[in-house]
């Protein structure tokens, strides 16, 4: 799979209490996938988050994926 996806994920800790979020936004990855867990579509998640662009959804599936994988992702 592409690697690209890990350019628009950040961290630091002066933003979002230093929880991993999508870049050129304050959301959280965990919030986009909690609200996935809760039955949320993606158009229903870019709907409550104007901020977020189409993909950043599937970029937090990637990332959490990825997690699940044991990867380190700096």
């Amino acid at each position: 799979m592409n690697e690209e996806w890990k350019n628009k994920i950040s961290v630091d800790s002066n933003i979002c209490h230093g929880h991993a979020y999508i870049k050129g936004t304050r959301v959280m990855i965990s919030v986009i996938l909690n609200n996935l867990a809760e039955g949320l579509t993606a158009e229903e998640i870019l709907a409550e988050y104007p901020s977020l662009k189409k993909g950043d959804v599937q970029i937090a599936i990637i990332y959490a994926a990825s997690l699940a994988r044991e990867e380190i992702v700096s």
